[in-house]
């Protein structure tokens, strides 16, 4: 939980009453690989903090195809948030790639610390801002760059993720095949 409470005091100020409060609403989770923290055609139910662990957000496309979209690593929130707020389904999976640790928050403890810790609401707004900056940051580059680049990028961009997960879930996200990607990892070594 200290980790959770150390990245929230990054975003806003919390006294030790409302750190013990998150404290005691927080649950450690533990999910093997390929188990799913959320699931499409679901309503998202929690918010997760990555202790340990890479997760990936994914989706199938209209012709069937595995597609991912970003990975998630250490220290940092995981949630479908228009799922969650809006109560509808989500039209992703957030799976893990690894063997993840993750304090989880169900909806009602979430809500319960936004009503009832002053500022709470602004650092999580924060906290979301961040992950939307980033998520945007590490997507934009990599729209306009040939895949050797995109690739170059990626590292770059995810220095912990490359050698930890498989590289058919790297070419997905790079939007190119996994022969092409053992290619140019075999050129750039």
């Amino acid at each position: 939980m200290k980790e959770f409470i150390q990245y929230t005091l990054q975003f806003g100020n919390l006294n030790q009453q409302q750190m013990d409060l998150i404290s005691r609403k927080g649950i450690e989770l533990r999910l093997g690989k390929d188990d799913y923290f959320s699931e499409a055609g679901k309503v998202s139910r929690q918010v997760g903090f990555i202790v340990e662990g890479i997760t990936r957000v994914c989706y199938y496309n209209n012709k069937g195809e595995e597609i991912t979209k970003y990975f998630i690593d250490e220290n940092n929130l995981v949630v479908d948030i228009e799922s969650f707020d809006n109560e509808i389904c989500s039209s992703a999976y957030v799976q893990a790639l690894t063997d993840c640790r993750l304090i989880c928050f169900a909806k009602k403890d979430w809500q319960e610390l936004l009503q009832t810790i002053i500022g709470f609401d602004t650092i999580v707004h924060r906290m979301i801002a961040k992950a939307l900056i980033q998520k945007v940051e590490r997507r934009s580059p990599l729209v306009t760059e040939d895949a050797t680049e995109r690739y170059l990028k990626f590292l770059d961009i995810y220095p912990n993720v490359a050698n930890r997960v498989p590289l058919a879930y790297i070419a997905s996200y790079l939007g190119i095949t996994q022969s092409s990607l053992s290619r140019i990892r075999k050129n750039i070594k």
